[in-house]
């Protein structure tokens, strides 16, 4: 059995939310989940493309998805419920789901295998994905529209096997859906549905690896509560933003939070 309190040597210290609940982590982690929350709720999309770096400044990606893992599914399913009309794009993209619930399993099977320190650097590229998607995105526009079950194949598993490793998934989406041009409320429906797949049966990888039990989960529910607090006052409030200021806000945290990762990583392997 994974003993959930044995981190690797180049990350000692970072030690578990749940095995240390120090001052500074009862602290901040219920305020990044009202954050990521927000995120989410304003703009459909997010949890955790916020949440996760901002945890793993503070411990390893492996500790950090454990934290948000129930929190994300929780997140999902509400956006879900809320969408609406959610058939319609599941019953056009369901495939795409399949091949994000298989990298996945891959993913999250990596990550209880092998020191997860590298994945803090894994995890600062993917935001940096994010924050030049439009152009990756333009690079293989030909490819995905003339390839696009293909394109949906590889891109979903890439985007699973990302999920399941540093739990950030959308860049990789987006740059899908960009060259399928769908709708803004198809994107952000179909998005949760494969976040929902794929945080399901990495729930059950962890499980089975005894990452996941009854106190980590009865110590999850009130962040899980937390995010839905955050989701809802986002879906509230998000429509009173400005929308380009708020989207170009967001950018810069999550160029700066790339930035720290990569310094991290940097000073891990220095040593």
């Amino acid at each position: 059995m994974f003993d959930l309190s044995q981190n690797s040597d180049s990350e000692r210290g970072a030690t578990t939310v749940m095995e240390d609940p120090t001052l500074i982590y009862t602290l901040i982690t219920p305020a990044i989940m009202l954050l990521a929350g927000f995120v989410h709720g304003a703009l459909g999309l997010g949890f955790p493309l916020v949440a996760t770096p901002l945890l793993a400044l503070l411990m390893d990606v492996r500790s950090a998805i454990l934290v948000t893992l129930i929190p994300t599914v929780s997140v999902n399913v509400a956006s879900i419920l809320r969408g609406g009309n959610w058939g319609e794009s599941l019953g056009r993209y369901w495939y795409l789901a399949v091949f994000v619930a298989l990298g996945s399993i891959l993913g999250s099977l990596l990550l209880i295998s092998v020191d997860p320190a590298p994945f803090k650097l894994v995890l600062a590229l993917m935001i940096v994905l994010y924050l030049t998607q439009q152009r990756v995105a333009a690079a293989l526009n030909r490819w995905v529209t003339t390839r696009p079950r293909l394109a949906a194949g590889l891109l979903g598993l890439a985007a699973g096997l990302m999920a399941g490793t540093v739990n950030v998934m959308v860049p990789v989406l987006i740059i899908l859906f960009m060259g399928l041009t769908l709708s803004k409320t198809a994107m952000v429906q179909i998005f949760n549905w494969c976040f929902l797949s794929g945080k399901s049966l990495q729930i059950v990888v962890f499980a089975a690896a005894g990452l996941l039990n009854m106190a980590v989960l009865r110590d999850s529910l009130p962040n899980a509560l937390l995010a839905l607090v955050g989701l809802v006052l986002g879906m509230r409030l998000g429509r009173a933003l400005n929308a380009a200021h708020y989207r170009y806000v967001l950018r810069w945290v999550l160029a700066v939070l790339a930035g720290l990762l990569l310094m991290q990583s940097a000073l891990l392997y220095a040593k």
